[in-house]
């Protein structure tokens, strides 16, 4: 040290470091000087900080979810009973939960959803009202891009609804109206003649049988049997329709107590569940509830861009749910702290359609 600096100064800034552990991984962004696959700069995410690093952390999480087998664990004496139970023998992979917010169907990432659900990447599917008629909707007239600041009253003047950057004319939901109207009279007339009323995801999947269109992803979820729960089904256009048709003709009844019994099953029945939540509110707590009955979630995935400080669901961390039993003490769990419509397609892109990215 150099003769006349304050020695009080001196041991501030020059305080020694302790020793580094050596398991410990040093910062580093991705070299654009080398020859670079989409698989290697999706990797190099781990190593960058901050919710890059966050988000390496989620893929590598939803490639073990998606990689289980049940012969990768050792079944000891007193579970071998119960493992001769062919129902609970077939469980042999993680049961994906997906859950999304409908502003999510509403953008692109529509596009990025149907692909899990058609190669059958996911086990079930929890989103809100929105998240189902948008898909519906977009097979009966397009969506488009536009900007956050356009006009709300000059919008409504011309028939134009705004969801975020995204505009949807009006006329797609006169459309929807006329396709869903006499689905609702033919599944009342088979309410009626049968007795069985319905249950919101047996709803959906009518509709998915209905639209018969490889662009829906209910489509897709019916013909590969994927039950799609919505809790908060009369939220949205949805909703509207079946008022109206509550004048016209009038007993539909939709039955929620089946729908939370299917759900909550299907978690306690999987042998290990996974969860991959996108947004917050009702599709993110569903999904995290019915990990509850189970003792929690074995791996958990969230995207959104909530925070904690309001004591929200949305935004809480995931060592949260852990306090209530939602995930799992010690399982793999974190949440990515940004727009999902930013992050999700590199998640996919690295984990369930890895073998789809050009080399």
């Amino acid at each position: 040290m150099a003769p006349n600096v304050p020695g009080g100064a001196a041991a501030a800034i020059l305080q020694p470091s302790e020793p580094v552990p050596n398991d410990s991984v040093s910062v580093q962004g991705p070299n654009f000087e080398a020859p670079l696959s989409l698989g290697d700069f999706l990797q190099s995410y781990e190593r960058i900080g901050f919710q890059a690093n966050s988000l390496g952390q989620a893929i590598n999480i939803v490639n073990r979810m998606r990689k289980w087998r049940l012969s990768d664990e050792l079944i000891s004496e007193d579970e071998v009973e119960e493992y001769l139970d062919p129902e609970v023998r077939a469980n042999t992979r993680c049961n994906v939960f997906l859950g999304y917010t409908s502003n999510l169907i509403s953008s692109g990432l529509r596009e990025v959803i149907l692909h899990l659900v058609k190669h059958k990447h996911v086990s079930v599917l929890v989103t809100t009202a929105g998240g189902i008629e948008e898909d519906f909707i977009k097979c009966l007239g397009k969506t488009y891009l536009a900007e956050f600041n356009l006009d709300g009253a000059d919008l409504r003047r011309r028939g134009m609804n705004r969801i975020g950057n995204l505009i949807v004319p009006n006329d797609n939901y006169c459309k929807f109206e006329d396709w869903l109207t006499p689905i609702l009279d033919n599944m009342l007339a088979e309410q009626k003649a049968t007795g069985q009323v319905w249950t919101p995801s047996a709803f959906i999947r009518r509709l998915g049988k209905e639209i018969n269109n490889e662009e829906s992803v209910y489509y897709w979820a019916y013909k590969n049997d994927i039950p799609v729960f919505c809790p908060a089904l009369t939220d949205g256009s949805i909703g509207d329709m079946i008022y109206f048709h509550s004048f016209k003709n009038p007993g539909l009844i939709l039955d929620i107590v089946q729908d939370i019994r299917n759900l909550n099953e299907m978690s306690r029945k999987s042998r290990k569940a996974g969860m991959i939540v996108l947004g917050g509110g009702v599709c993110k707590h569903q999904i995290a509830n019915a990990m509850l009955i189970r003792n929690g979630a074995d791996y958990s995935v969230f995207i959104n861009t909530g925070q904690e400080f309001d004591g929200s669901d949305s935004g809480a961390r995931p060592d949260e749910a852990v306090s209530w039993g939602k995930i799992r003490a010690g399982s793999e769990a974190v949440k990515v702290f940004a727009d999902a419509t930013l992050v999700f397609p590199m998640l996919v892109a690295a984990t369930f359609a890895q073998d789809k990215l050009a080399q």
